[in-house]
């Protein structure tokens, strides 16, 4: 901070296991790459290239360079792992990381169908090399999954090698852990909580009224996730009580 206020919550310290910020860089430029840089890389952890952005993006591997310069983890959206997985091309996909030295991958299933063992053998496989998060949940608004299902899902991917779990809601914040209005699904989100540990999920929300909703449960090192590049301040406003939806949430009264 740029002066002293009390009651300001402690923040975990970069490199972090859990208070994590991931920004969706859905295809900013090398400029507004290097100014979002310039003001975030304090409150940002990991960068997502969304969905399949990276394959049409220019100068991408010298965007990656950049935010891997800056300490900032870089990876490829799930749905890009998918669009190789359907074509049968795991291997090119391997590859790929390699040629543009990522160190972390997503794996997810939200778009197409892969059988569960399959799912864990391909974290398991890219554990050996690479930091996984795998993403759990439909990005089919009409496909709700079971509570207890969830839990099961998670456990087993973190069984299996992942690092985190990432709770789907894309980018439009209105499938997965949310309704079609955008609304938390809360009794989804407490019996998950009853399973799995807190730190061990990234919850994707990337609309402020999920946010707000999250830390007010969780506290302000909740892992967070789809956050738009020019939210990652304000986001971190809320997270330490510096705006008005959680301004008396932190302070000892």
């Amino acid at each position: 901070m740029n002066f002293f206020l009390t009651d300001i919550p402690e923040r975990t310290q970069k490199p972090r296991e859990n208070g994590l910020t991931m920004m969706m860089d859905k295809g900013l430029s090398i400029n507004d790459t290097k100014n979002f840089i310039d003001m975030c890389v304090p409150y940002t952890d990991i960068i997502k290239l969304g969905f399949g952005t990276s394959a049409i993006s220019p100068h991408i591997e010298t965007k990656i360079k950049l935010y891997q310069d800056a300490g900032l983890m870089v990876y490829l959206g799930g749905t890009l792992f998918e669009a190789f997985i359907v074509r049968g091309m795991f291997k090119e996909y391997k590859e790929l990381l390699r040629n543009w030295n990522i160190g972390m991958c997503e794996v997810s299933d939200g778009s197409i169908n892969i059988p569960h063992g399959e799912k864990c053998k391909y974290i398991s496989d890219l554990a050996t090399e690479f930091t996984v998060v795998s993403e759990v949940g439909s990005k089919d608004e009409n496909v709700l999954i079971a509570p207890y299902k969830w839990i099961e899902l998670m456990q087993k991917e973190l069984e299996a090698g992942a690092w985190k779990v990432i709770a789907e809601a894309r980018e439009g914040g209105n499938v997965g852990i949310f309704n079609k209005t955008g609304d938390v699904r809360s009794d989804l989100i407490d019996e998950i909580l009853t399973k799995i540990p807190e730190e061990d999920i990234l919850w994707e929300a990337p609309k402020k009224p999920q946010q707000v909703w999250f830390i007010k449960l969780l506290g302000a090192n909740v892992n967070l996730g789809n956050i738009a590049w020019d939210e990652v301040i304000p986001l971190e406003t809320l997270r330490i009580g510096l705006r008005g939806d959680t301004f008396h949430d932190f302070l000892n009264k």
